[in-house]
Protein backbone atom coordinates (compact mmCIF):
# COMPACT_ATOMS: atom_id res chain seq x y z
CA UNK A 1 0.00 0.00 0.00
CA UNK A 2 1.27 3.46 -0.83
CA UNK A 3 1.96 5.74 2.13
CA UNK A 4 0.82 8.91 0.44
CA UNK A 5 1.57 11.24 3.35
CA UNK A 6 5.29 10.34 3.44
CA UNK A 7 7.40 13.18 2.09
CA UNK A 8 10.94 11.80 2.41
CA UNK A 9 13.00 8.69 3.09
CA UNK A 10 16.32 9.40 4.81
CA UNK A 11 19.47 7.45 5.61
CA UNK A 12 18.95 5.87 9.03
CA UNK A 13 22.59 6.57 9.99
CA UNK A 14 22.07 10.35 9.92
CA UNK A 15 21.50 11.62 13.50
CA UNK A 16 18.51 13.80 12.71
CA UNK A 17 16.29 14.93 15.60
CA UNK A 18 13.22 12.74 16.01
CA UNK A 19 9.98 14.45 15.11
CA UNK A 20 6.30 13.57 15.03
CA UNK A 21 5.55 11.60 11.88
CA UNK A 22 8.89 9.73 11.84
CA UNK A 23 9.15 5.94 11.64
CA UNK A 24 12.00 3.47 11.28
CA UNK A 25 11.94 1.45 8.05
CA UNK A 26 13.44 -2.03 7.70
CA UNK A 27 11.56 -4.50 5.49
CA UNK A 28 8.37 -2.44 5.56
CA UNK A 29 5.96 -5.37 5.17
CA UNK A 30 3.97 -4.29 8.22
CA UNK A 31 4.55 -0.57 7.76
CA UNK A 32 3.09 -0.63 4.24
CA UNK A 33 0.28 -3.05 5.08
CA UNK A 34 -2.29 -0.41 6.04
CA UNK A 35 -2.91 3.35 5.73
CA UNK A 36 -0.73 5.45 8.02
CA UNK A 37 -1.79 9.05 7.40
CA UNK A 38 0.36 10.35 10.26
CA UNK A 39 3.69 9.31 8.74
CA UNK A 40 5.79 12.01 7.12
CA UNK A 41 9.35 10.65 7.12
CA UNK A 42 10.86 7.16 6.97
CA UNK A 43 14.34 6.54 8.41
CA UNK A 44 15.92 3.65 6.51
CA UNK A 45 17.68 1.13 8.78
CA UNK A 46 19.04 -0.99 5.94
CA UNK A 47 21.73 1.64 5.28
CA UNK A 48 23.56 0.44 8.42
CA UNK A 49 24.61 -2.77 6.68
CA UNK A 50 24.43 -4.85 9.86
CA UNK A 51 25.38 -8.54 9.37
CA UNK A 52 22.15 -10.57 9.55
CA UNK A 53 23.46 -13.18 11.99
CA UNK A 54 26.49 -13.40 14.25
CA UNK A 55 27.12 -16.81 15.83
CA UNK A 56 29.46 -17.17 18.82
CA UNK A 57 29.96 -19.60 21.70
CA UNK A 58 27.57 -17.41 23.71
CA UNK A 59 24.71 -17.77 21.23
CA UNK A 60 23.28 -15.94 18.23
CA UNK A 61 22.89 -12.22 17.65
CA UNK A 62 20.17 -11.57 15.07
CA UNK A 63 20.21 -8.10 13.55
CA UNK A 64 16.88 -6.27 13.48
CA UNK A 65 17.26 -6.08 9.70
CA UNK A 66 17.78 -9.85 9.30
CA UNK A 67 15.08 -11.16 6.98
CA UNK A 68 12.93 -14.18 7.75
CA UNK A 69 14.48 -15.94 4.74
CA UNK A 70 17.99 -15.39 6.13
CA UNK A 71 17.01 -16.65 9.58
CA UNK A 72 15.22 -19.69 8.15
CA UNK A 73 18.22 -20.55 5.95
CA UNK A 74 20.44 -20.51 9.03
CA UNK A 75 18.00 -22.63 11.04
CA UNK A 76 17.72 -25.26 8.30
CA UNK A 77 21.44 -25.47 7.49
CA UNK A 78 22.62 -29.03 8.21
CA UNK A 79 24.71 -29.25 11.35
CA UNK A 80 24.83 -30.68 14.84
CA UNK A 81 24.97 -27.48 16.87
CA UNK A 82 21.73 -26.58 18.69
CA UNK A 83 19.46 -28.90 16.65
CA UNK A 84 16.44 -28.39 18.92
CA UNK A 85 16.83 -24.63 19.00
CA UNK A 86 17.26 -24.50 15.23
CA UNK A 87 14.11 -26.60 14.77
CA UNK A 88 12.12 -24.19 16.95
CA UNK A 89 13.45 -21.20 14.98
CA UNK A 90 12.51 -22.87 11.69
CA UNK A 91 9.04 -23.76 12.95
CA UNK A 92 8.38 -20.19 14.02
CA UNK A 93 9.65 -18.83 10.69
CA UNK A 94 7.19 -21.10 8.90
CA UNK A 95 4.34 -19.94 11.17
CA UNK A 96 3.98 -16.67 9.22
CA UNK A 97 0.62 -16.16 7.53
CA UNK A 98 2.39 -15.05 4.36
CA UNK A 99 4.28 -16.52 1.43
CA UNK A 100 8.02 -17.03 1.03
CA UNK A 101 8.04 -13.94 -1.19
CA UNK A 102 7.16 -11.80 1.84
CA UNK A 103 9.80 -13.62 3.92
CA UNK A 104 12.45 -12.25 1.55
CA UNK A 105 11.65 -8.74 2.75
CA UNK A 106 10.05 -9.06 6.21
CA UNK A 107 12.53 -8.68 9.06
CA UNK A 108 12.92 -10.20 12.49
CA UNK A 109 13.07 -6.76 14.10
CA UNK A 110 10.01 -5.57 12.21
CA UNK A 111 7.97 -8.51 13.47
CA UNK A 112 9.04 -7.84 17.05
CA UNK A 113 8.39 -4.09 16.84
CA UNK A 114 4.99 -4.55 15.19
CA UNK A 115 4.07 -6.43 18.41
CA UNK A 116 1.18 -8.27 16.80
CA UNK A 117 -0.18 -11.04 19.06
CA UNK A 118 0.39 -13.63 16.30
CA UNK A 119 3.95 -12.44 15.56
CA UNK A 120 5.96 -15.69 15.34
CA UNK A 121 9.31 -14.00 15.93
CA UNK A 122 7.95 -12.90 19.31
CA UNK A 123 7.02 -16.51 20.09
CA UNK A 124 10.49 -17.71 19.06
CA UNK A 125 12.37 -15.00 20.93
CA UNK A 126 10.49 -15.44 24.21
CA UNK A 127 10.79 -19.24 24.08
CA UNK A 128 14.56 -18.99 23.59
CA UNK A 129 15.03 -16.41 26.38
CA UNK A 130 15.85 -13.68 23.89
CA UNK A 131 16.98 -10.20 24.84
CA UNK A 132 16.53 -7.01 22.84
CA UNK A 133 19.37 -4.56 22.30
CA UNK A 134 17.75 -1.14 22.06
CA UNK A 135 19.54 1.97 20.81
CA UNK A 136 18.60 5.62 21.26
CA UNK A 137 19.26 8.49 18.87
CA UNK A 138 22.26 9.49 21.00
CA UNK A 139 23.83 6.05 20.53
CA UNK A 140 23.16 4.94 24.10
CA UNK A 141 22.06 1.32 24.37
CA UNK A 142 20.09 -0.74 26.83
CA UNK A 143 19.07 -4.39 27.00
CA UNK A 144 15.68 -5.82 27.91
CA UNK A 145 14.09 -9.30 27.78
CA UNK A 146 11.72 -9.90 24.87
CA UNK A 147 9.19 -11.00 27.49
CA UNK A 148 9.10 -7.37 28.64
CA UNK A 149 9.70 -5.76 25.24
CA UNK A 150 6.20 -6.58 23.93
CA UNK A 151 3.67 -4.95 26.25
CA UNK A 152 0.44 -5.38 24.26
CA UNK A 153 -1.03 -5.44 20.74
CA UNK A 154 1.07 -2.98 18.73
CA UNK A 155 2.80 -1.77 21.89
CA UNK A 156 6.46 -2.15 22.91
CA UNK A 157 8.91 -0.83 25.45
CA UNK A 158 10.56 1.44 22.85
CA UNK A 159 10.65 5.14 23.67
CA UNK A 160 10.15 7.70 20.84
CA UNK A 161 13.18 7.63 18.55
CA UNK A 162 14.59 4.38 19.94
CA UNK A 163 15.23 1.48 17.60
CA UNK A 164 15.72 -2.25 17.99
CA UNK A 165 19.33 -2.95 17.04
CA UNK A 166 19.38 -6.72 17.50
CA UNK A 167 17.99 -9.80 19.21
CA UNK A 168 20.27 -12.13 21.19
CA UNK A 169 19.44 -15.82 21.68
CA UNK A 170 21.70 -17.38 24.36
CA UNK A 171 23.45 -20.71 23.78
CA UNK A 172 21.92 -22.27 26.89
CA UNK A 173 18.37 -21.74 25.63
CA UNK A 174 19.31 -22.90 22.12
CA UNK A 175 20.75 -26.10 23.57
CA UNK A 176 17.62 -26.91 25.61
CA UNK A 177 14.99 -29.30 24.30
CA UNK A 178 12.27 -27.20 22.72
CA UNK A 179 8.95 -27.66 20.99
CA UNK A 180 6.24 -25.59 19.31
CA UNK A 181 2.57 -26.35 18.76
CA UNK A 182 -0.01 -24.05 17.20
CA UNK A 183 -3.53 -23.81 15.82
CA UNK A 184 -4.42 -21.67 12.83
CA UNK A 185 -7.75 -21.21 11.09
CA UNK A 186 -6.52 -22.51 7.72
CA UNK A 187 -3.30 -23.62 6.04
CA UNK A 188 -1.95 -20.10 5.50
CA UNK A 189 -3.95 -18.40 8.24
CA UNK A 190 -2.55 -16.57 11.22
CA UNK A 191 -2.03 -18.46 14.46
CA UNK A 192 -4.92 -18.24 16.93
CA UNK A 193 -2.91 -19.98 19.64
CA UNK A 194 0.80 -20.80 19.68
CA UNK A 195 2.55 -22.55 22.56
CA UNK A 196 6.28 -23.11 22.93
CA UNK A 197 8.07 -25.13 25.56
CA UNK A 198 11.70 -25.58 26.57
CA UNK A 199 13.23 -28.06 28.99
CA UNK A 200 16.79 -27.86 30.25
CA UNK A 201 18.90 -30.88 29.42
CA UNK A 202 20.54 -31.06 32.83
CA UNK A 203 18.23 -29.52 35.43
CA UNK A 204 14.95 -30.43 33.73
CA UNK A 205 13.43 -26.97 34.23
CA UNK A 206 10.31 -26.57 32.05
CA UNK A 207 9.15 -23.25 30.61
CA UNK A 208 5.89 -22.90 28.66
CA UNK A 209 4.97 -19.73 26.77
CA UNK A 210 1.62 -18.81 25.22
CA UNK A 211 1.38 -16.33 22.36
CA UNK A 212 -1.12 -15.55 19.57
CA UNK A 213 -4.01 -16.30 21.95
CA UNK A 214 -2.87 -13.52 24.26
CA UNK A 215 -2.32 -9.76 24.02
CA UNK A 216 1.30 -10.24 25.12
CA UNK A 217 3.50 -13.29 25.80
CA UNK A 218 2.57 -15.25 28.93
CA UNK A 219 5.09 -17.68 30.44
CA UNK A 220 4.84 -20.20 33.26
CA UNK A 221 7.96 -21.89 34.64
CA UNK A 222 8.39 -25.11 36.61
CA UNK A 223 11.57 -26.41 38.25
CA UNK A 224 10.67 -29.91 37.04
CA UNK A 225 8.03 -31.33 34.70
CA UNK A 226 4.61 -30.69 36.29
CA UNK A 227 1.61 -32.98 36.24
CA UNK A 228 -1.16 -32.21 33.73
CA UNK A 229 -3.29 -30.74 36.53
CA UNK A 230 -0.44 -28.56 37.79
CA UNK A 231 0.19 -27.20 34.31
CA UNK A 232 -3.50 -26.56 33.71
CA UNK A 233 -3.92 -24.78 37.04
CA UNK A 234 -0.91 -22.53 36.48
CA UNK A 235 -2.02 -21.61 32.98
CA UNK A 236 -5.59 -20.84 33.98
CA UNK A 237 -4.25 -18.52 36.69
CA UNK A 238 -1.85 -16.88 34.24
CA UNK A 239 -4.49 -16.39 31.53
CA UNK A 240 -7.20 -14.09 32.89
CA UNK A 241 -9.71 -12.84 30.36
CA UNK A 242 -8.06 -9.41 30.14
CA UNK A 243 -4.92 -11.01 28.65
CA UNK A 244 -6.80 -13.12 26.09
CA UNK A 245 -7.28 -11.82 22.59
CA UNK A 246 -10.85 -11.19 21.47
CA UNK A 247 -11.28 -10.62 17.73
CA UNK A 248 -12.88 -12.06 14.59
CA UNK A 249 -10.44 -14.98 14.64
CA UNK A 250 -11.53 -16.31 18.03
CA UNK A 251 -13.16 -15.55 21.36
CA UNK A 252 -11.25 -15.62 24.67
CA UNK A 253 -12.70 -18.88 26.12
CA UNK A 254 -11.83 -20.76 22.94
CA UNK A 255 -8.32 -19.31 22.82
CA UNK A 256 -7.74 -20.23 26.48
CA UNK A 257 -8.95 -23.77 25.79
CA UNK A 258 -6.56 -24.08 22.84
CA UNK A 259 -3.66 -22.70 24.85
CA UNK A 260 -4.16 -25.23 27.65
CA UNK A 261 -4.65 -28.07 25.16
CA UNK A 262 -1.47 -27.23 23.22
CA UNK A 263 0.51 -26.70 26.43
CA UNK A 264 -0.35 -30.22 27.57
CA UNK A 265 0.87 -31.60 24.24
CA UNK A 266 4.13 -29.71 24.71
CA UNK A 267 4.48 -30.85 28.35
CA UNK A 268 3.84 -34.52 27.63
CA UNK A 269 6.25 -34.60 24.69
CA UNK A 270 9.08 -32.86 26.53
CA UNK A 271 8.48 -35.06 29.59
CA UNK A 272 9.13 -38.17 27.48
CA UNK A 273 12.35 -36.89 25.92
CA UNK A 274 15.68 -37.74 27.50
Amino acid sequence: MDLTAVREVVDGRIPLPWRQGDAWLAGGTTLFAEPRPGLRRLRDLTTHGWPPLTVTEAGIEVAATCTITELLAFAETPGTRWPSGRALIAGCCRAFSSSFKVWNTATVGGNLCAALPAGPMISMAVALSGTCRVRGLDGAERVMPVQDFVTGPGSTGLAPGELLRSLTLPAGALAARSLMRRVNTHAWGRSVALVTGTRGREEGRLSVTVTAATTRPVTVVFECVPSPDELRGSLLSALPRRLLLDDVHGRPPWRRHLAVHLAEKVRSTLAEER
